[in-house]
């Protein structure tokens, strides 16, 4: 069964949703991630994390910095986030976890 994400208490399922999501923080209307791989394993994960991306019609900003991924997740035109930013979100998770046991 799937949950209404809008109507009274969406923003309650929202946060419930974004906790399960272990190491990604909320700020406003965005959501991101620091994660530590190397060279190799960024680009995967950028390559992967791309085609997730267009389905979902998203664009999330993924940056290589001092030797970690930055991911940043966020709502267009500062409207609020939504199912489809958490859905990407769950993604990056299991592409990071599939890139991690690869590399």
């Amino acid at each position: 069964m799937r949950a209404l994400w809008r109507g009274r208490g969406a923003r309650d399922y929202l946060s419930d949703a974004l906790a399960l999501l272990t190491g990604w923080n909320r700020e406003g209307s965005q959501i991101t991630r620091i994660l530590e791989l190397d060279d190799a394993q960024h680009a995967a994960l950028t390559e992967r994390v791309k085609v997730v991306a267009d389905s979902l019609h998203l664009r999330p900003d993924i940056r290589r910095v001092n030797g970690h991924t930055q991911i940043r997740v966020s709502a267009d035109d500062a409207t609020d986030l939504t199912e489809r930013h958490i859905a990407l979100a769950a993604r990056i998770e299991d592409v990071y976890r599939a890139v991690q046991e690869a590399g």
